[in-house]
């Protein structure tokens, strides 16, 4: 209902924000849930709110939804829209925060985790009036300190940014590489090695990880796994789920 889309190879039609797709049942569940990448709805399946859905609907709106009481819908959805790119950040502290190599950021890690989650839990109308971006900033600085500590001496390719559309790196050795925000979109990675990259903004729509090692990147998400194609021998961190449209044996 909240995000915008526009008709593309994820989505099948455009919808606005604030609208609610046309698949969306009376019950709030998804009416082609288990045929959404055959009918051209595969952004769907990428997607992850990173818990901010809950927090907003459950916590802060107490349950009310935009159906029952309309008059929510407009503040609801400017404060899920803030709230869920805190949660992305918090995501991201934890994950810098678990590295060992991280031991002498964590004082600041933790500061910045305790900040963030404070912000998350104030009233909604200072949270639709939030401009994230600070946040971001100062989150981003602990993640390319805490990406430099982890990668060390064995700082691999440097490819932060690169546009690497459909590239050929099949068995590529991408260990410690800098793939910040590169474009890996269609890009061969078959058994490509990519312990320690730092995956964090890369763009994997499409990408085929199958039999790659991206067993331990940094800043490895959800989405990014579900937007690549992978197979029952990629492997991946135990916090990440194998999306269900990969191929199994």
């Amino acid at each position: 209902m909240a995000p915008t889309f526009a008709a593309s190879a994820d989505f099948a039609i455009d919808k606005p924000a604030g609208q609610p797709c046309r698949n969306l049942r009376t019950d709030f569940r998804c009416g082609i849930h288990t045929q959404l990448r055959d009918r051209g709805f595969a952004g769907c399946t990428v997607y992850d709110c990173f818990g901010a859905g809950q927090k907003v609907a459950q916590e802060m709106f107490g349950g009310r939804d935009w159906r029952a009481a309309p008059e929510t819908a407009t503040q609801m959805f400017a404060v899920f829209d803030v709230v869920r790119r805190l949660h992305e950040l918090l995501w991201y502290l934890a994950e810098a925060a678990a590295r060992p190599a991280a031991r002498p950021l964590r004082g600041e890690l933790a500061a910045a985790y305790t900040e963030i989650e404070t912000v998350t839990r104030a009233d909604p109308e200072t949270l639709a009036a939030l401009d994230p971006a600070p946040h971001w900033a100062r989150v981003n600085a602990l993640m390319i300190k805490t990406s430099e500590r982890v990668r060390g001496h064995a700082r691999g390719r440097k490819w932060a940014r690169r546009d690497l559309v459909g590239a050929k790196l099949r068995g590529a050795d991408l260990r410690a590489a800098d793939l910040r925000g590169a474009y890996l979109i269609g890009a061969d990675l078959r058994d490509a090695d990519l312990r320690l990259a730092d995956l964090v903004g890369a763009d994997l729509r499409g990408a085929d990880v199958r039999g790659a090692n991206l067993s331990d990147p940094l800043f490895l998400t959800q989405p990014q796994v579900n937007a690549a194609r992978g197979n029952a021998r990629t492997q991946l961190p135990h916090t990440l789920t194998r999306p269900p449209h990969w191929p199994t044996p």
